[in-house]
């Protein structure tokens, strides 16, 4: 019953921080302890509160949308803007996570700096490294080094680089990984993540490096070699570091999944206003995917960011507008992940492909693709199999790194929808097919690329046919610090790691 409460009281202090713009994230003392002055209740709301985000309204939506796995319905407007590109800096999720649950692990690790017992540093130490990287990984270049730093009265903290802000995590985690966690322990109570399992918690903050370090793989400061012999030398993530679906009340108003929330809380958001891209369920459909059905209800997809045809584009005698297409589907006891098992797989799987070790990149990938299914409750892998449409084959390393990232892709589909914008942005994968969807639709229709990207019909002039690569600054930052930058020009700005060359 004490967990199921804290889980229900944090769950209403990120709700409500997301409706509250005066609470101003990097101008508040983290070091006023006397609200809640306990790291067993601190550390669940933290938990919460990162995961509500990375699947909230901003992340969630944004991330679903730009990554096509789905699209904005013909009748409604909710969401028309992220799927034209128009400017828009996510302000809620950076409020959101810098008000609570940076400010709470901050509080965490003030409070735990000296004890012998080192868990909760530990913990909240790793949550911290990982909520700054998803922070810098959007936005690019933020306040870091004198963020949260009110108590010493910087209250306008300076913008810092993102690569600055990358040596500073690696330096962090590997600070981390060397903390001695001898007779340390956190109670299972207070961490709805692992349960008090500090060895699992040690295998998350090893692989939080491995994430930092792969996602420079396309900088000159990467080193594969360097790579590979860390994850043959470190213990990785076994199980999935997530927030249960058990400790949701679906049948009560504020106390579900947040996507639940969006579609069961009264708004309708999902129902009314989302429907399935035809990039993404067009893959699934054709290659028997067994996913489908746990993600959609239906197998139809509407062409991306095109809300104002009228034509009949498949020849069945209905115009666009007024086809069913096929809606999302998120059950009352959905898991809310903050790092997956196949996503660190996939990792392992691309840097065993980097270094043309083809057994053990294969064998990497399908736990990646396994994970996936499992987390579904599918035990039939037919998918591998030789002459499953998953099935690893053998290439250049390029190849392998698109169908490893081509399955990423698949399995973040209503778990890591941020995460699969960012891996989309350092991979290039899926890739972007010029198509011209509005100069012929029934053309379009007919060689529909299924499994790659398109650019939005109705954005398609705004960015230069380009993808969105990162959002604006949020208000929070560019209007209330006076050494804030100017602001971004629009949502193609790449963020320094983001060197590939494609769309």
């Amino acid at each position: 019953m004490k967990s199921k409460l804290l889980i229900i009281f944090s769950f209403f202090i990120i709700l409500t921080v997301s409706s509250c713009s005066d609470w101003l994230d990097v101008n508040h003392d983290p070091n006023a302890l006397e609200e809640i002055p306990d790291a067993k209740v601190l550390l669940p709301a933290a938990e919460v509160g990162i995961a509500n985000n990375l699947m909230g309204w901003d992340f969630g939506f944004a991330g679903a949308f730009w990554v096509e796995y789905w699209t904005q319905t013909y009748t409604a407007s909710q969401f028309k803007s992220l799927c034209e590109y128009l400017p828009q800096g996510f302000n809620t999720a950076y409020q959101s996570l810098m008000r609570e649950p940076m400010t709470d692990l901050k509080r965490i690790k003030t409070m735990t700096a000296e004890d012998k017992n080192r868990g909760y540093y530990f913990v909240a130490e790793a949550l911290s490294i990982f909520t700054w990287q998803i922070i810098t990984d959007v936005w690019g270049d933020m306040p870091y080094f004198e963020a949260l730093r009110a108590d010493e009265d910087i209250l306008h903290p300076k913008q810092d680089t993102g690569e600055a802000i990358y040596a500073d995590l690696l330096k962090r985690v590997d600070e981390l990984l060397s903390v001695d966690l001898t007779s340390s322990y956190i109670n299972a109570s207070s961490d709805f993540i692992y349960k008090g399992d500090l060895d699992a918690w040690l295998r998350f903050a090893n692989s939080l490096k491995l994430k930092l370090m792969l996602r420079l793989s396309e900088t000159p400061k990467y080193n594969n070699a360097e790579v590979l012999n860390f994850i043959t030398n470190h213990q990785l993530l076994l199980s999935s570091a997530k927030i249960s679906g058990t400790v949701w009340s679906d049948d009560q108003e504020g106390k579900r999944h947040p996507m639940r929330e969006f579609e069961a809380g009264g708004a309708n958001y999902l129902s009314t206003n989302v429907i399935a891209a035809k990039n993404f369920i067009d893959y699934l459909s054709m290659n028997s995917d067994p996913r489908l059905s746990n993600l959609f209800s239906g197998t139809k997809g509407a062409f991306f960011g095109d809300f104002d045809s009228k034509e009949d584009s498949d020849g069945n005698g209905k115009t666009d507008d007024k086809e069913t297409y096929a809606k999302v589907y998120f059950p009352g006891n959905m898991d809310l992940m903050l790092m997956s098992n196949w996503e660190i797989n996939f990792y392992i799987a691309e840097v065993y492909a980097r270094a043309s070790q083809n057994m053990q990149a294969k064998d990497y990938y399908e736990r990646g693709v396994r994970a996936s299914l499992d987390q579904h409750g599918i035990r039939d892998d037919a998918i591998l199999d030789a002459t499953g449409y998953a099935a690893w084959k053998n290439g250049t390393v390029e190849e392998e790194i698109k169908q490893i990232a081509i399955q990423k892709w698949v399995a973040n589909a209503n778990y890591q929808h941020i995460e699969s914008f960012l891996e989309r942005n350092r991979t290039k994968y899926p890739p972007v097919n010029d198509i011209d969807i509005a100069s012929d639709r029934s053309a379009a229709y007919i060689n529909f690329p299924a499994g790659e990207l398109t650019i939005s019909v109705k954005g398609r002039a705004l960015l230069g046919g380009n993808l969105p690569a990162s959002p604006l600054y949020p208000d929070a930052y560019i209007f209330r610090n006076t050494n804030a930058p100017a602001q971004k020009a629009n949502v193609g700005e790449k963020v320094w790691w983001n060197l590939k060359s494609s769309k």
